[in-house]
């Protein structure tokens, strides 16, 4: 993903966002499950700060999410356009060769673990046992990461059919307080890296206004053009295999 900001005086995407491009993972679910049978797809997660946006490049599918509104499913195919807010579980399904540009909220955040897969509350008792069921490692071989994957995308399943099944509020009321609870220890670093991304870039372009108001027009000389090819392809995300930026 790029970093916040734009050319001028920051690096990376306007107004502080970040894309990837993604491939959702055509993996068929191992959970023994009627809700699961014959489906691929990905990681159901949850972000607790940053908006997801989706521009379907090609293929189709669906993205199913659960929130305290309840359970919906929005069809997903070339052209389509679809984005959430934090606190939405969210689990893309892939009906034949998904493909997506993700924009994300908060560019620096999301790369720096604002997001919560749906384990089985016995896993998201701290970080520590959190990391040891979800972290991929980086130097393993691609077939060990997609073991890894694969793996954790099962298991996140398994909690999140319990989600889906349970009656009334309490099961997502404590999933919600246990994902708090997990991103606690990193708030303060989360909130350095908004301010110097998205509030830093939404910060200037106010300082641009104030200038415009006063005939001030000087920071136009400073404009400037970026482009970048990806820095890593086909990483092992939540959803599917990712192309990403410098930045992520």
């Amino acid at each position: 993903m790029v970093s916040a900001g734009s050319v001028g005086g920051f690096s990376g995407l306007p107004g502080g966002v970040a894309v990837s491009h993604l491939s959702v993972y055509d993996w068929p679910a191992e959970v023994d499950a009627e809700m699961d049978a014959g489906v691929c797809g990905g990681t159901p997660h949850m972000h607790l700060t940053c908006s997801e946006g989706y521009v379907v490049t090609g293929g189709q599918g669906a993205v199913q999410t659960l929130t305290t509104s309840g359970y919906e499913v929005t069809p997903l195919a070339a052209g389509t356009v679809a984005w959430f807010t934090p606190g939405t579980i969210h689990r893309l399904v892939n009906e034949g060769d998904l493909r997506i540009t993700v924009l994300m909220q908060n560019s620096g955040l999301p790369e720096a673990g604002d997001a919560v897969l749906t384990l089985p509350p016995q896993y998201l008792t701290d970080p520590e046992t959190y990391a040891a069921a979800t972290v991929i490692p980086a130097d393993a071989p691609e077939a060990e990461q997609e073991r890894v994957a694969r793996a954790r995308r099962d298991l996140a399943l398994e909690g999140y059919r319990a989600l889906r099944s349970a009656e009334g509020p309490e099961a997502l009321a404590a999933f919600h307080r246990a994902a708090a609870a997990l991103v606690r220890p990193r708030l303060a670093e989360w909130r350095e890296r908004w301010e110097r991304g998205a509030r830093a870039a939404a910060t200037a372009t106010g300082a641009q206004l104030d200038r415009l108001e006063q005939g001030d027009f000087s920071h136009l000389a400073d404009a400037g053009v970026r482009a970048e090819q990806p820095s890593a392809y086909g990483k092992f995300g939540m959803c599917g295999r990712l192309d990403v930026y410098k930045g992520q």
